[in-house]
């Protein structure tokens, strides 16, 4: 028994080696191993056969293997017309290469280095317009799941020496190449080397996509409202790296995320700067009363109908006595029935095939709501305000504050039917309150409301001119603070004849 437990003590302390990666990765069904023999000199190639790209392997480094001045491996790397191609003697730099679609040529049965080609496959989709993102001015570029290619997308809107770019691994198993983005010159160093050390600490075996990266290094994990922006759009992530942000990219991920941000930074949109600023600034207001009536007409329904019948108009009054006549629940429980209605069909129709999830989003909605009241389960008023509130909450541009106010509602309508009005006021309170402590990146994440920064209000609730945004946003804190001269950029010249 001691002999045994020595015997294995030995093994697991004997270095690791080339060979035993190579033993390792045999237990693959989809790795291989074949021997390239001529009259001279004998090599033996390893790959997974899932990860490269045959052709370039028939094309590239099996002819190279050939030629006469083919002796060592050094002389093959001389041959091979790939760029990306070393000698390694390392095991740990072996596995990583290999299972990023290297090709492995060595000599002998127990290698002491091994030359490494790069002949990985490009199985990416191509470029396509947003889909979460849509806008009808403005490009139609959106990111895709290859970090390399979702990196040009962004070089070529900023063709800058200054825009750097730091790579990382995260994820014990996964290993997600992770690339942190931000302009030299511009970003505030504590901004980035916050981000930098929180995706460094993160400690999680698998990280799939960027939005689970960004769950992980937000500063209050426990908060339902979203520290930090994702989004699918090159020119957005370019835009906010000009203003002094830092962005980051997840290889697989067809999302960048960015910040610090404010709460106000999530009804913006993209197109409010690709129209004029008077008619940007009405929908960007719109959006604004958009949320506040998602949020706040049901329960001030339940609680006017529970507690406050006294605030009706009487005119009103009668039309409201009337479509409840023949309702036998509170108006608690036909507001929890019809926005768990709504949110059934919405989740459903997201989920399904499009063509299929777009009926059934359009007629389960129009059935089931003629049914529901002409059974009696619901007012006809309360239908009409819960498919307003609805479609006001589809306004948010961003996905994850989307997602935040269809679920906030809930909770002011059982706080509505308990508490009538207190009730609404106590969770707008708490509300307020809890979004005064947020931060992003250790920001305020309530800038400029507060703390109150007045040059900031030309791009918050309205979109003033562009020669009205001279300069960065303040809580950024970036280093150069200035866009352009204000000065020359009001002035109009025009040609003389």
């Amino acid at each position: 028994m001691i002999g045994r437990w020595l015997m294995k003590k030995m093994i697991d302390n004997r270095k690791e080696t080339l060979r035993d990666v190579f033993l390792q990765f045999q237990q693959s069904t989809d790795f291989v191993i074949y021997t390239f023999k001529t009259d001279e000199r004998m090599f033996k190639i390893a790959y997974f056969q899932t990860l490269i790209d045959t052709d370039r392997l028939n094309r590239d480094i099996l002819p190279s293997l050939t030629k006469s001045d083919c002796k060592t491996l050094e002389s093959l790397l001389t041959e091979v017309s790939i760029q990306d191609k070393e000698i390694i003697k390392s095991p740990k730099d072996l596995r990583e290469k290999v299972l990023q679609g290297f090709v492995a040529v060595y000599e002998g049965k127990d290698p002491s280095k091994c030359a490494i080609i790069e002949s990985s496959m490009d199985s990416g989709r191509d470029v396509s317009p947003p889909e979460n993102e849509f806008s009808v001015a403005g490009p139609q570029e959106a990111f895709i799941e290859s970090v390399d290619t979702n990196i040009n997308l962004i070089r070529k809107r900023l063709p800058l020496a200054q825009l750097q770019i730091k790579e990382m691994k995260i994820g014990k198993i996964t290993q997600t190449r992770v690339a942190v983005l931000y302009i030299d010159g511009l970003v505030d160093k504590d901004n980035l080397h916050t981000i930098e050390q929180r995706l460094g600490d993160v400690e999680f075996d698998q990280v799939i996509d960027s939005s689970s990266l960004a769950q992980m290094i937000s500063d209050n994990t426990m908060s339902i409202f979203p520290q930090l922006v994702n989004t699918e759009r090159p020119e957005r992530v370019a835009s906010v790296l000009a203003e002094g942000k830092v962005a980051f990219l997840a290889d697989g991920s067809p999302e960048a995320v960015f910040g610090p941000t404010t709460l106000v930074e999530f009804f913006s949109s993209l197109e409010d700067y690709y129209l004029p600023w008077q008619i940007a600034t009405s929908v960007r207001l719109l959006r604004f009363f958009a949320v506040a009536f998602s949020v706040l007409s049901t329960p001030l329904y339940v609680a006017v109908l529970t507690f406050h019948y006294e605030l009706i108009p009487r005119d009103l009054l009668s039309t409201i006595i009337a479509s409840r006549s023949n309702i036998p629940f509170p108006p608690i429980l036909e507001a929890i029935f019809l926005e768990l209605t709504i949110e059934l069909l919405r989740e459903a129709g997201a989920r399904l095939p499009t063509k299929v999830g777009q009926t059934i989003g359009i007629v389960g909605g129009i059935v089931i709501g003629q049914a529901s009241v002409e059974a009696g389960l619901t007012s006809n008023i309360l239908l009409i305000i819960v498919a307003l509130a609805a479609l006001a909450s589809f306004t948010t541009p961003v996905y994850q504050m989307g997602n935040t106010i269809r679920l906030i509602r809930f909770p002011f309508i059982l706080m509505a039917a308990f508490l009538g009005g207190v009730g609404v006021a106590f969770c707008l309170l708490v509300t307020i309150v809890h979004l005064l402590q947020l931060t992003s990146l250790g920001r305020p994440y309530m800038e400029p409301i507060f703390p109150p920064r007045f040059s900031d209000w030309r791009d918050a609730f309205v979109r003033l001119p562009f020669n009205w945004m001279s300069s960065r946003p303040v809580y950024l804190r970036p280093r150069d603070k200035g866009r352009f001269n204000f000065s020359r950029a009001v002035q109009k010249h025009d040609i003389d004849e």
